[in-house]
């Protein structure tokens, strides 16, 4: 007989797995909505918390404030603009120099092309993360047919030795049976011009039995972006540029000769002239100037 006041052992093992139940339900990730949300500009696609979670203040930069990339700017800003207005428009690859305002350049854009819009014609912006590109499907089957226009978004998009993924992300942008909605643009932004290691490729054709084959295989996915636009390294009057256009716009008040020879011995101290380092310098000359940006 079991002692009184004491768990028999069919009831101590029920509570184990009771507890053991409970704690794979946390983990099992959360069952993906069927349809997008209703409401806001902007989400991150996590399919293991759900799918699509509001993003309440996007990090964008005021169009004006982007230097040295007139070009690109431009191009991309026109090629939003038709689509948001249901016109036909290009996947874009902006792809070149770390720093050189990539990803600042798609959310600024998507912030201006929203500008006066109003519910439903406002374009929604979605990140999906280089991980879940494989999900991308997923993404696609929820967002069809839905009323509203997306903008699918990857930064820092690359595919290493091995990784089949990129596989996925070809069929999702052209060639797949049911093809890219029209309500889905892609816009993704790469240090890699054809989004692999220069050394995978050169593998694939040193080894192949085909090496053009080989290569075609992965330069291809490239192929499916119908706007590719390059950021190339700035000079230093384009870099001057930058510091004068965060200066003003934010009211830093340093004489202009003083104000550029502190922001060159910052690039020098960093090796590199960029957007990126521009904007790292305005930060630490604003916080020297108890100047909120």
């Amino acid at each position: 007989m079991a002692t009184r006041g004491k768990s028999t052992p069919d009831k101590a093992d029920g509570a184990v797995l009771k507890r053991i139940a409970a704690a794979l339900e946390r983990l099992a990730p959360g069952a993906l909505k069927s349809g997008a949300p209703a409401a806001g500009d902007a989400f991150v696609w996590e399919p293991a918390h759900g799918g699509l979670l509001t993003v309440e203040q996007v990090a964008a930069l005021p169009l004006g404030l982007l230097k040295g990339i007139d070009a690109n700017r431009d191009t991309l800003l026109e090629n939003t603009r038709r689509f948001a207005e249901g016109l036909p428009a290009n996947n874009a690859l902006l792809w070149g120099a770390r720093g050189m305002g990539k990803s600042s350049l798609v959310k600024a854009v998507h912030a201006e092309v929203n500008r006066g819009r109003k519910s439903a014609a406002r374009l929604v912006l979605i990140e999906i993360h280089r991980e879940e590109i494989a999900s991308l499907p997923q993404l696609l089957r929820i967002l069809r047919g839905d009323g509203r226009r997306y903008l699918l978004y990857c930064d820092d998009l690359s595919f290493d030795r091995d990784d089949t993924s990129y596989k996925s992300l070809k069929a999702a942008l052209e060639g797949g049976l049911e093809g890219r909605p029209e309500n889905v643009l892609f816009y993704a932004t790469s240090n890699r011009r054809h989004l692999m290691p220069r050394d995978m490729m050169e593998n694939e054709r040193s080894t192949a039995i085909n090496p053009s084959e080989a290569v075609e295989e992965k330069v291809s996915l490239s192929d499916r972006f119908g706007l590719w636009l390059g950021f190339h390294n700035c000079g230093q009057d384009e870099y001057l540029e930058m510091i004068d256009g965060y200066a003003a716009h934010y009211g830093l008040s340093v004489e202009k000769n003083e104000l550029h020879r502190r922001a060159l011995a910052w690039a020098a101290g960093r090796g590199a002239r960029s957007g990126r380092v521009a904007w790292q310098f305005v930060q630490d000359l604003a916080g020297e100037l108890g100047t909120k940006l």
